[in-house]
């Protein structure tokens, strides 16, 4: 290409005197030069995003999809929607691992009594310990079945409390609501919303609950979506974490387990809804914004 040529041996030769010999005009050449040079800044940017994208892939063991990974990027600065990052990542054959089927685990045929829904699909809570939703997954081991038991704060999302076991029983939501009051100490009026259980129904928790003061709320029948938060949360720790492992004892299990959701989750991973905080980060934050309030 002429334009091509002028510019390769621009620093050799005049470039009106080039342009005289190749028949072109000077002015086209400088708005070739100013196209391409634009072509080239939008080249780096690409280039630039494209690495960036694969670097927190990487970084997330290759488990990131494109709408966590578009989060991260904006949480870094990058204005890139979530259909751009899914293009880019299809383009370079950047792929997560893909999420496998969940077991349920809730038993909601029984007579027990059934509390209200308090929240209707209303997740907001302005402090912590203001509402706590729980709910029960399942993780396989070649050993057998462990059953985990998570509290999740709704205000910072973190996991305040959590307990694992081979048995689905009453003992293992009993155990994960008294770690997480022991840890905690929640004032008044804690809201404790889960699904209709036979382990959240039995008349054991439904009396430890009222002897501490706390509001017992459940969701709908057969309506996943009134627990949202936590079902996300199961979400991301069987992708993240337990998935792509083969557990040779429960004890495996407890100890990776443990080291995703005390360190990774609660400390270390930003949440896009808390403003790319981590939930420790979003706690100590509003511990600060309080204290300098009330003085």
């Amino acid at each position: 290409m002429k334009f091509q040529t002028i510019d390769d041996n621009r620093g050799d030769y005049p470039v009106e005197l080039m342009c005289r010999v190749f028949s072109v005009s000077k002015g086209g050449y400088y708005d070739w030069r100013g196209r391409a040079t634009k072509r080239d800044e939008r080249d780096l940017r690409d280039q630039k995003l494209v690495r960036t994208i694969e670097a927190i892939h990487l970084g997330s063991k290759k488990k990131y999809g494109s709408p966590t990974v578009a989060d991260r990027l904006r949480g870094l600065g990058f204005e890139a929607s979530d259909s751009t990052v899914a293009r880019r990542m299809k383009k370079h054959g950047i792929r997560s691992k893909l999420k496998r089927k969940f077991k349920v685990t809730t038993d909601s045929n029984h007579k027990l009594p059934v509390a209200p829904n308090l929240l209707m699909q209303d997740f907001t809570a302005y402090r912590p310990d203001q509402i706590w939703m729980s709910d029960i997954t399942y993780v396989p081991t070649r050993e057998g079945w462990l059953y985990v038991c998570a509290v999740i704060d709704l205000f910072s999302k973190k996991i305040v409390g959590w307990t694992a076991s081979s048995r689905m029983t009453t003992d293992l939501v009993v155990s994960a609501y008294l770690k997480a009051k022991r840890d905690r100490s929640p004032g008044e009026h804690l809201i404790f919303h889960s699904d209709r259980g036979s382990q959240y129904a039995s008349k054991a928790f439904r009396q430890l609950l009222r002897r501490h003061g706390v509001l017992q709320s459940m969701s709908r029948r057969a309506c996943c979506w009134d627990s949202a938060p936590i079902e996300s949360f199961w979400a991301r720790l069987k992708t993240e974490c337990v998935f792509w492992e083969d557990f040779s004892t429960r004890q495996d299990a407890l100890c990776v387990m443990r080291s995703w959701i005390e360190r990774e989750y609660n400390v270390t991973r930003p949440h896009s809804s808390l403003d790319y905080a981590t939930p420790t980060e979003f706690e100590n934050q509003f511990a600060l914004a309080s204290r300098a309030v009330n003085g």
